[in-house]
């Protein structure tokens, strides 16, 4: 258990006003769209030239592109964790891809306050679709037990590897799908999850919702549809035959028409997302919604290499060095475009610092509710509506794998420890972010005075957790 000052529902909740369930015109919609492993540089209007992402560039057009938003973690679980509870991966309760079996991952804690139930005090709908990670169906980090009232998609994100799986969960319902997964015919499961929460849509149109769209494309395996791959296959590059490809995971990577053809399925799957974006979009216009809905799109972390993903290839990372598993700019900088009509400028373009734990305080902010005490997100409204925003003294994050790393970015330096479990711990680096973007030059030697700075602040942030401690916590005498 984490040793944070734990923050309970029912003490939270008891700060919140209520709300009455009928449709309140102040209160817009929110859509959240978050992807999985894409990276900075996979959308064309980041940078992406090999293919071209129409869908979710006029998101940008028409409202605002954050070039310097970060994710909560490198990895699915904890970033995923940060971003519901507020909380950067210091101190909220999931820092880690724990797994259980036979399905699922380390539960949420059931006192932890999340968007949804933020939300929910002022009378939204709430509901995810697509890509959980974090509780099992029954567990306290269910998703009906953390504020959404309709969850449909992969609970485990294990499961969410496979594009033809044998079911989907709908609350803590199995779902079977039709057809096998060995020949990747019959049900798509990124389709069924689109269909989900176009329904949810509809469902919920006369109140205020908000829809978490977690989807995990263009996450491995690679595997597209027929109909996207034919507009790829052969376009890239020459044959080569990626199946058999084991990624550590315990399912067959590569797909039927897709394995021989990596770069092409790479194209064809985040082409499939794109359009999705379009079908939310063209869902909300339809039914007069549109101009009341703040529409949000971002990714997990960086882009990642299994299932033979060629991130090189694309210049996923855009100029930015590393990767997912990484904690420099490649593996946890990330696209964000936000889109609210009459609200968010046109063309707008924002370089506001600001990480995933910053959403909660945000939409807390539009929806007149009060936030959790001791999140450490700030509201970025202020820089929505062009007004002047409040700024962060630090941004943090740890990751638990790999010897475990940490790093922080204080103004334009970045720090970045990468052995944490060293003994005694490893050399701390430092970058220069607005002359190094690409962080190649180790500044440490040259400035002790803002490395000892920085290390300080690293302790302040991180507070022991029981269930995702560093090895030399557990090791010290």
């Amino acid at each position: 258990m984490n040793t944070r000052t734990p923050i309970t529902l029912c003490a939270t909740l008891a700060l919140f006003s209520c709300s009455s369930c009928n449709r309140n015109e102040s209160l817009p919609n929110i859509v959240y769209v978050l992807a999985d492993d894409l990276g900075y540089g996979d959308i064309s209007c980041y940078g992406q030239k090999k293919f071209s992402t129409p869908n979710i560039d006029s998101l940008a057009q028409q409202g605002m592109l954050f070039r310097q938003h970060y994710a909560g973690c490198t990895v699915s679980a904890p970033s995923r964790s940060s971003l519901l509870t507020g909380l950067h991966t210091g101190h909220t309760p999931i820092r880690g891809n724990k797994e259980i079996n036979p399905e699922g991952q380390w539960p949420l804690p059931a006192g932890s306050v999340t968007i949804a139930e933020v939300l929910k005090t002022k009378g939204y709908a709430t509901g995810v679709f697509g890509k959980w990670g974090l509780g099992f169906v029954g567990t306290e980090g269910d998703p009906n037990m953390q504020g959404f009232d309709e969850f449909y998609g992969y609970n485990c994100q294990r499961m969410a590897h496979n594009y033809y799986p044998f079911y989907l969960w709908h609350n803590n319902t199995k779902v079977i799908l039709t057809g096998n997964e060995g020949i990747k015919t019959g049900d798509y499961a990124p389709d069924k999850v689109n269909e989900a929460a176009l329904k949810f849509i509809e469902t919920n149109k006369d109140k205020p919702f908000f829809l978490m769209y977690t989807t995990n494309l263009p996450h491995a395996e690679l595997f597209a549809k027929e109909e996207y791959m034919s507009k790829f296959r052969g376009k890239f590059d020459p044959e080569v035959n990626y199946a058999g490809i084991d990624s550590g995971n315990s399912f067959r990577i590569g797909g039927y028409g897709s394995q021989s053809y990596p770069h092409a399925a790479f194209a064809a799957m985040v082409t499939e997302l794109d359009d999705y974006v379009g079908d939310l979009v063209a869902r909300l216009k339809e039914l007069g919604l549109e101009k009341n809905t703040i529409f949000v799109f971002t990714s997990d972390n960086g882009p990642h290499f299994e299932g033979g993903a060629d991130p090189d290839y694309f210049n996923s990372n855009g100029e930015f060095t590393g990767y997912k598993r990484d904690l420099t700019e490649g593996g946890i900088r990330v696209p964000m475009m936000v889109k609210w009509p009459g609200k968010v400028a046109n063309g707008s373009v924002s370089d506001h610092i600001s990480a995933f734990w910053d959403v909660l305080p945000t939409f807390a902010e539009i929806a007149g509710a009060d936030c959790p005490e001791g999140i450490d997100g700030i509201s970025f409204l202020p820089a929505l509506l062009g007004k002047k925003q409040k700024q962060h003294q630090y941004l943090y994050w740890e990751f638990h794998e790999e010897g475990a790393k940490t790093a922080l970015r204080m103004g334009n330096w970045k720090a970045i420890r990468p052995d944490v479990n060293k003994v005694p711990q490893g050399d701390t680096k430092l970058y220069d972010l607005l002359s190094d973007k690409g962080e190649t030059t180790d500044l440490a030697s040259s400035y002790p005075e803002v490395v000892k700075k920085m290390e300080e602040l690293m302790k302040q942030a991180h507070v022991k957790s029981e269930t995702f401690p560093f090895s030399y916590e557990t090791n010290a005498k």
